[in-house]
């Protein structure tokens, strides 16, 4: 009787250990997807410099609230789980900026000068570990 009562409360503990495991991945899942979709939607869309300044700042405030780590350059690294980075390709200009450049400029600043003209994201990846995206790579469209 003992060991059957022993028995049962082994079974017990490995289903919620697989319940609790399964739970927290659907949970990771889902919160992936959600975040993910709030850049996927920018993905082949034509968007003004205000809305790429405002994406600028989003993607600056999730690396800094998922801890993202700067290299020596100021760059954020990639850490491999939930990092973001943005490059933008200017017409008039041959060289990528990156995100931080252009904050550390000050967004207004680049509002100031490029609100009116549009941008369009060419280029998504994504994190193999955790499926998030972690580049965006915008293009200067029109002046």
């Amino acid at each position: 009787m003992k060991k059957v009562i022993i028995f049962l409360v082994g079974i017990g503990i490995i289903v919620a250990i697989v319940s609790y495991v399964y739970f927290n991945y659907r949970i990771m899942t889902n919160e992936a997807k959600r975040e993910n979709m709030q850049y996927e939607n920018l993905y082949e869309k034509e968007i003004y410099g205000t809305e790429l300044a405002t994406l600028i700042n989003k993607v600056v405030d999730d690396n800094i609230k998922n801890e993202v780590e700067k290299e020596d350059n100021g760059l954020y690294e990639d850490n491999g789980k939930n990092s973001i980075r943005v490059d933008i390709q200017f017409t008039d200009d041959d060289r990528i900026h990156t995100l931080e450049e252009i904050y550390n400029g000050g967004t207004e600043v680049f509002v100031q000068y490029y609100n009116q003209i549009k941008f369009k994201c060419t280029k998504i990846e994504y994190h193999e570990q955790t499926g998030r995206v972690r580049y965006l790579y915008f293009e200067q469209i029109a002046t």
